[in-house]
């Protein structure tokens, strides 16, 4: 999957490459041969104007006239050749010849390329004039510029393949490692799912027989009854990250008293801390007011304490502090200490399905709490990050009053 979404990614840019390449030359070349043309007829026009004046090298002549050229005027089946030093004009026949192709042609001006002469047909008080100009330089400079087009579109066609080689590679890089990561956490979850399903099985065959004593079977029956709880605990992760994820710009939002609803979210916390032996401390500061949903904002307290109480040091203490930051923000910090987290786990702790210790998973931990309470601070236009110093680790949260 991932070869083809990079191949996708190469193709459609090159695709866009290759159109602004071919336009940008398009342009280049057109504009050239537009300018000189222009600038060959202007003064072919000039030429044709008086051509009973403009004999070549006589006064009178036209001093901004610089291309090579001559002019046949026809009256009368009588052709009268002015200018032209810069040719052999004794050559009747092929006068005529040269005339008939441009008499023949649908436009007044063009290029004979057989002959390498620019044309441009005309009437004046003398009869039917046609004038001639050297166009070997016109049509050299087109040829070299389109071979030089050609060059630089060529090259630039291969430099940017190789350049979207390299981007696709960095631009695919974070879908593969959410990919990586998500099969790691697919065959985390099989193994976690599968565990406590064989004890179930098995506890529940045991539970059937009848040899085995009352005693026994509410072992087998206290053994279902956890491994299914273990088994919950993982099912309404998942459903809770599905649940943020779909509502992250449906959530609808109220002014609320923070300070209150983070009390609230701390009451449930406080004897299983007192239980464990680990001293608590909330310092919440009061009247602090945010818009948001209540709902939400409640899990933020419970991801992290939660967080806390697993994996804090035994009877160390946890405080939880929320306080007003600058005029219009306000900052969640939760702290406890524990083992410390290196630069590396805090740079991906909040990435989905990340676990910086494998054996958490024995504290039923999936590596969704963080990111579910990064979603919800994203979703009230807040900030969630960890801090690790002197033993003690640290979230913080911070979001707009």
């Amino acid at each position: 999957m991932l070869k083809k979404l990079r191949l996708k990614f190469i193709c459609i840019n090159m695709v866009i490459v290759t159109v602004m390449l071919c336009v940008i030359l398009s342009l280049v070349l057109h504009s050239t041969r537009t300018n000189l043309k222009n600038e060959s007829l202007r003064a072919m026009q000039s030429i044709a104007a008086s051509p009973d004046t403009l004999i070549f090298g006589q006064p009178g002549e036209d001093e901004s006239v610089r291309l090579p050229y001559f002019m046949l005027l026809m009256k009368n089946n009588h052709i009268t050749i002015i200018g032209g030093d810069y040719y052999d004009l004794s050559d009747e026949r092929m006068l005529r010849e040269i005339l008939q192709a441009a008499t023949d042609a649908s436009e007044e001006t063009g290029i004979l390329e057989n002959y390498s002469l620019r044309y441009y047909r005309t009437t004046s008080s003398l009869g039917d004039v046609c004038v001639f100009a050297d166009a070997s330089g016109e049509l050299a400079t087109m040829q070299s510029l389109r071979t030089t087009c050609i060059f630089i579109g060529a090259v630039s066609f291969f430099v940017f393949l190789a350049l979207s080689f390299i981007l696709a590679k960095w631009a695919i890089k974070p879908v593969e490692q959410a990919w990586q990561q998500q099969r790691q956490f697919v065959s985390d979850a099989s193994h976690e799912l599968k565990t406590p399903l064989t004890v179930i099985l098995t506890n529940a065959e045991l539970l059937q027989s009848p040899e085995q004593s009352e005693e026994r079977r509410a072992q087998f029956a206290e053994n279902i009854l956890t491994m299914s709880r273990q088994m919950r605990g993982l099912t309404e992760e998942l459903l809770q990250l599905a649940r943020v994820d779909n509502t992250q710009n449906s959530v609808p939002m109220e002014p609320l008293e923070l300070s209150k609803l983070i009390s609230d979210a701390v009451l449930p916390f406080e004897p299983l801390f007192f239980e464990k032996g680990m001293p608590f401390t909330a310092t919440i500061e009061p009247n602090l007011t945010i818009k948001g949903s209540a709902a939400y904002l409640r899990q933020l307290p419970e991801i992290l304490l939660d967080n806390a109480q697993k994996y804090a040091y035994p009877s160390t203490p946890v405080t939880l502090t929320l306080c007003r930051r600058g005029y219009s923000h306000c900052t969640l910090t939760v702290s406890n200490y524990g083992d410390p987290l290196s630069p590396e786990e805090l740079k991906n702790i909040f990435k989905r399905f990340y676990r910086a210790d494998k054996a958490r998973a024995m504290n039923h931990s999936y590596g969704l709490g963080l990111p579910i309470a990064e979603s919800i601070a994203a979703m009230h236009h807040g900030t969630i990050h960890a801090q690790s110093a002197n033993g003690m680790n640290s979230f913080i949260v911070e979001l707009p009053l």
